[in-house]
This record gives C-alpha cells, sequence and structure tokens, in this order.
C-alpha cells in the first residue's frame, strides 16, 4: 500500500520555495554535514526559522534546510472563493476511487458546475494542493 504523504516531497518544497512566502512553511527538509559526509534529506515537522534557530542554538555546522508544507498549510493559502467575470467560483475538494484506491482532487466551481480550474486526479491530496497553489500563483490569485 502505498503511504500518504504528510508534506510536500523535496521536489515540491523547492518549487513552492520560490513561489511562497518561507513563513507559511509550517515543516521544513534538513540534512546535516557529519565531519565531511552528508546525510539524506530528511523531514522535520518544525518550521524551517524554527529549525535553523535550534541548530543555531546547538552550534550545529554544514546543514542545508528547504522549507516544507503541510496539505493543512497549503489549503490556508488558498482562497475560499475566486471573483472573475462576475462569477463566484468557490473552492472544493473531492475523493474518488480507482483500481489502486483513493484519489484527490481540488477546484473552484460555481453553483452551476462552471469551473475556473480543478486539478488533475491524485493518489495523494498533497499533491492535488500542490498543482492548486502553483495554478493560483501563475494565474495571480494568491
Amino acid at each position: 500500500m502505498e503511504q500518504i504523504k504528510a508534506y510536500t516531497d523535496l521536489d515540491q518544497s523547492k518549487k513552492l520555495a520560490e513561489i511562497l512566502p518561507h513563513e507559511s512553511a509550517d515543516a521544513c527538509w534538513t540534512n546535516h554535514l557529519f565531519s565531511d559526509l552528508l546525510s539524506s534529506w530528511r523531514i522535520e515537522s518544525t518550521p524551517p526559522q524554527e529549525y535553523k534557530y535550534l541548530l543555531d542554538r546547538f552550534i550545529v555546522k554544514g546543514y542545508l534546510i528547504e522549507p516544507a508544507w503541510s496539505l493543512a498549510a497549503l489549503l490556508r493559502l488558498m482562497p475560499f472563493q475566486i471573483i472573475e467575470n462576475n462569477n463566484r467560483f468557490c473552492f472544493y475538494q473531492v475523493k474518488g476511487f480507482n483500481k489502486q484506491g483513493e484519489t484527490y482532487r481540488i477546484g473552484y466551481k460555481t453553483n452551476n458546475e462552471f469551473f475556473l480550474f480543478e486539478t488533475s486526479w491524485y493518489n495523494d491530496s498533497v499533491d492535488a494542493a500542490f498543482e492548486m497553489i502553483c495554478w493560483l500563483k501563475e494565474n495571480g490569485k494568491i
């Protein structure tokens, strides 16, 4: 069974770090330098600023930190509604099922089922939220 993601993966996190304020991240990817060996990346459920403070406080040298976002943090960034061309598009989430199990989609639509945008179907809700955040940012909605 495929494991459900709690946070954006490292590639998604790097992309979001380019387009979102780092303060909106509620976790971070990190690795550390031990002598001359670099550890593998791991997720910390601490915001990047707090984790950096902790490492600096304990005088840890040679570390890298990338902001990461949970589903809750991504959803907080999405507007409840978007008004465009005198239409009110409201946020929605839907869960479906396929042969592999549950699937997720996020979008904006009117009561009359006119769609502003909806994501592809994903096996993980974090992936759907990532696509939506990218679309919202690219289209000036956030």
